[in-house]
């Protein structure tokens, strides 16, 4: 007996379902992946410092790859193809790792340390320490490509790394917060407060800096990365 076209058509439908769904995972496998190594790195440097210095310039690490949700909204949003060579194209930051420094210094030192790796290719910087955003916005982004070998071959993984001091990941954190709250329509009164809030923390940043410069010595210095081109 010959299945009704009704329940073919749902079969098919499923069998599609199932077969983006794990098209979908395998892409993002890709992304953490990628995310992984560029944790282990971070490890390694952290746990040198620990063990051979008396100063370790890591204060926290946190880490996270976009949702499919979070990744079809950018789709929708840029008005990219939706197909998986386009996101690659397009989206960088599927994969993304935060780094907080004690010293404006340790996040350009730790950004060298990690750039200077073989395996590491430099794809962007944005320096929005040495020009922050107009709301007061501070820290450097960077796209770090890091390879992965999968069973099909090699892989070059696109990863956001952003440092940040303390005082600046805090600001950050409340005025994403605020934006939350208000949908991003925020009131002026907040904003300009926001940014008075933004420059108190870069102050502290700049006398810290100066107090570790003293106990340190001038390698505690912060210079902007000399390597690479600012976009």
């Amino acid at each position: 007996m010959s299945t009704p076209l009704d329940e073919q058509q749902i079969t098919v439908s499923a069998s599609s379902l199932r077969a983006m769904r794990d098209e979908f995972q395998r892409f993002l496998m890709e992304y953490r992946f990628g995310l992984q190594e560029i944790e282990t790195k971070i490890s390694i440097l952290r746990e040198e410092f620990h063990e051979m210095h008396d100063y370790n310039p890591i204060e926290h690490v946190s880490s996270r790859v976009k949702s499919p949700d979070s990744i079809v909204e950018k789709i929708q949003r840029r008005g990219i193809e939706p197909d998986f060579d386009s996101v690659r194209a397009h989206i960088t930051d599927i994969a993304g790792i935060r780094i907080t420094c004690s010293f404006v210094s340790d996040v350009y030192r730790l950004f060298d340390l990690l750039t200077a790796q073989d395996d590491i290719t430099v794809r962007e910087v944005e320096d929005y320490i040495a020009t922050p955003k107009g709301n007061g916005y501070k820290s450097l982004h960077t796209i770090l490509e890091v390879p992965v070998y999968l069973s099909t071959g090699r892989v070059d993984v696109p990863v956001e790394v952003q440092f940040r001091t303390i005082a600046m990941d805090f600001w950050a954190s409340l005025e994403h917060k605020i934006y939350y709250k208000y949908d991003r329509q925020v009131p002026m009164g907040l904003t300009e407060s926001l940014r008075e809030a933004a420059e108190t923390a870069a102050a502290l940043d700049e006398r810290m800096e100066r107090l570790h410069r003293e106990v340190h010595g001038e390698q505690g210095q912060a210079s902007s990365p000399s390597n690479v081109i600012r976009v």
